[in-house]
């Protein structure tokens, strides 16, 4: 039995030999993780938004009548991580037209109107943006029905709302294609003329908050 006893000098060797194979293998999973990491970040897809393939419509509702328009996207990208999906899309405010109305000075007046401070005050805000933050599988869809459901962050005039809207999203060789449409609430984002939220009383003057943009957004891969 006193044989089988180790020396003191013996225990400490037999500890460093095991914390040698401790730090091995530290090292070799550390390898494997930053070696999965780099993987994963070069075969991320990067599609950026092509601003000419892609259009922006708006559609609003007043108690007399109503009016729709168009806007153009200035740009915005798309990342494939293995289908995780994250992007952006940056919207030209200065860009805002009306496409109903056929008289020439009603249309520039409304327009004109639009991009003053009483709306979207363009002059100081110049851009919109908006911001995905999940993009998950819509249950029971059906072919011609969204496919996704979109959420994000949609900045107006510096004040940031989360939305939520359907999509649907089709891959393409070289390309992404979302279409839908999703409803705004202006009065979330401080416009509020014609607002019967701030005017109650404003009786048949009244703008509805609520307003519909319809998109086509072309993405490509780079």
């Amino acid at each position: 039995m006193l044989n089988n006893l180790k020396s003191p000098s013996q225990n400490v060797m037999a500890m460093l030999q095991r914390s040698k194979k401790t730090v091995l293998i530290l090292v070799m999973l550390s390898t494997f993780a930053l070696m999965a990491f780099t993987v994963n970040k070069i075969h991320t897809d990067t599609y950026t938004v092509d601003s000419k393939q892609s259009s922006l419509e708006w559609f609003a509702e007043k108690l007399t009548g109503k009016h729709n328009g168009t806007i153009m996207l200035s740009g915005g990208e798309f990342k494939n991580d293995h289908g995780s999906f994250t992007g952006s899309i940056e919207i030209e405010m200065s860009s805002i037209a009306n496409t109903d109305l056929t008289d020439a000075k009603s249309k520039e007046k409304l327009e004109g109107h639009l991009k003053s401070a009483d709306f979207f005050d363009v002059a100081t805000y110049p851009k919109s943006k908006f911001v995905i933050t999940a993009i998950t599988p819509a249950t029971n869809s059906t072919t011609g029905e969204v496919t996704h459901t979109i959420k994000g962050n949609l900045t107006i005039k510096d004040k940031t709302n989360e939305i939520s809207f359907g999509a649907i999203i089709t891959m393409l060789p070289g390309k992404i294609n979302l279409t839908g449409t999703a409803i705004v609430d202006r009065s979330k984002f401080d416009i509020k003329y014609g607002s019967n939220t701030f005017y109650p009383n404003i009786g048949d003057k009244m703008i509805y908050d609520e307003f519909k943009l319809k998109f086509n957004v072309v993405a490509v891969k780079q």
